[in-house]
């Protein structure tokens, strides 16, 4: 008789193809994990796999209508990286939910934003790493005139993005946070002189 329990014997293919998918699973969160402090070199590899994707539709001059999507795709991504995690047009104004300082004399609160900087290079990646595998199915080169899916892809652009400044100057917020710390240090500093 085989041995089927879980003490040491022949185990069935299925459970050593998920012992192994689990494996690879961790390995490739282990390398996830390493790679967040250096988000240079993250967005130096996005750049190559984007460099490469930009290069092999330039080379089979096709898959126009996945390289439209991917930049709907991207252009969705880009409003959540914009965009701060609580709208101020659509919260109520309550004590335990923080908001963006709406005044100068208001506490400064960094930029929280709806979609962190490592999920938006992890998506944006993936996505171009899918579309790249896509160029080689021939079921996605759907023929279409690619100027028309440009320019469409442009004008949609440049309208969300005018949305998405306007709702920054309402609202006085920027996106990035850097220039803000950097008077709280001079403040800082200044305080602490006069202190000597």
């Amino acid at each position: 008789m085989m041995d089927t329990g879980g003490g040491g014997g022949a185990s069935s293919p299925t459970a050593t193809m998920s012992r192994w998918k689990f494996a690879a699973w961790r390995q490739f969160q282990h390398l996830l994990d390493k790679s967040t402090p250096h988000v240079g070199r993250r967005w130096l590899g996005f750049a190559a796999v984007a460099l490469l994707y930009a290069l092999r539709v330039y080379l089979v001059q096709g898959f126009y209508v996945v390289s439209y999507g991917l930049g709907i795709y991207i252009l969705n991504l880009l409003i959540g990286f914009l965009s701060p995690q609580v709208d101020p047009e659509t919260v109520i104004l309550d004590a335990d939910v923080p908001t963006l300082p709406s005044t100068a004399s208001d506490e400064f609160r960094p930029f929280v934003r709806r979609l962190p900087e490592f999920k938006f290079w992890y998506s944006i990646t993936k996505a171009f790493c899918i579309a790249f595998v896509m160029t080689f199915f021939s079921a996605f080169d759907v023929p279409v005139f690619w100027p028309i899916l440009l320019f469409y892809w442009v004008v949609l652009f440049s309208l969300t993005m005018r949305r998405q400044i306007s709702h920054m100057i309402k609202y006085k917020y920027l996106p990035f946070s850097s220039g803000k710390q950097m008077e709280q240090s001079e403040d800082l500093m200044e305080v602490e002189e006069s202190c000597f």
